[in-house]
């Protein structure tokens, strides 16, 4: 599972650098929290996270399936206005960018 983490579209981490890359979902999504990220992921359980508690963090679900880097990251490029709204509306917890 790749996940990274965001603060804005310019400054983003992966979570491997964290020391976080076999930690469960739950410290994870507490690390995020505390260090004020976005989680970015593929990762279903993390949107369902969001529908349930709320941000933060907030988290931009990747709904693109299996496909090459280039794919995800043309993916989060074209979703950049999106993702900028979710970051500054308090009132936006999850997007999915398909």
């Amino acid at each position: 599972m790749n996940l990274v983490f965001c603060q804005s579209p310019a400054n983003s981490s992966h979570v491997q650098f964290h020391g976080l890359a076999e930690k469960t979902d739950t410290e994870i999504w507490e690390f995020a929290k505390a260090n004020s990220f976005c989680i970015v992921t593929q990762d279903a359980d993390f949107a369902e996270r969001s529908r349930l508690y709320g941000s933060p963090p907030k988290v931009v679900w990747l709904r693109c399936g299996n496909v090459p880097t280039k794919q995800v990251e043309k993916l989060i490029r074209s979703g950049k206005e999106a993702i900028v709204m979710l970051l500054n509306n308090p009132n936006l917890h999850c997007l999915e960018l398909h």
